[in-house]
């Protein structure tokens, strides 16, 4: 299970959006806990690949690296990745799944269709090593973040 606040997940649908007819992607910030990764913070990414940008991703070493500075600075873990898939399935393709390679991380994909973003799925990569490493089916919380004006709202309609 990948736990995310609601900001973060419409950001992340957004970006596809932003990028369309193009892939876009991130890189998940966090923590593994128990019952799941928990989204913190997400670190939108350059695409840059300049073959395929339609139908594929890459994310720059350099950014990488910052992201994972930022999450060690906050006490955090790289907990997974996003990105969209134009006009295709919110599923993992043979390329996402070769290209995949942080065991224990998350991997979301949006589908983004005529500009769009409709379907989000999140695929958990599970194993020790690229011998025995698979993607599976996860489940996506949504967390609501309470605050003082949605507490207000509520007391209002009550």
């Amino acid at each position: 299970m990948i736990h995310i606040p609601y900001k973060h997940y419409e950001a992340l649908r957004a970006h596809g959006e932003e990028t369309y007819p193009h892939e876009c992607c991130g890189i998940l910030l966090g923590r593994r806990e128990a019952d799941g990764n928990h989204v913190h913070e997400i670190v939108r990414a350059g695409n840059t690949r300049t073959d395929s940008a339609h139908n594929r991703y890459h994310i720059a070493p350099i950014e990488l690296v910052k992201a994972q500075r930022q999450a060690r600075n906050s006490g955090w873990d790289i907990v997974g990745f996003y990105h969209s898939h134009p006009d295709h399935p919110a599923m993992w393709s043979s390329t996402d799944f070769a290209e995949a390679h942080w065991m224990g991380c998350s991997y979301i994909i949006t589908a983004v269709e005529k500009g769009a973003s409709k379907i989000t799925n999140s695929f958990f990569l599970a194993g020790t090593g690229e011998e025995d490493k698979a993607f599976q089916d996860e489940g996506i919380t949504i967390e609501v973040v309470q605050t003082a004006e949605t507490e207000q709202l509520q007391g209002e309609t009550a």
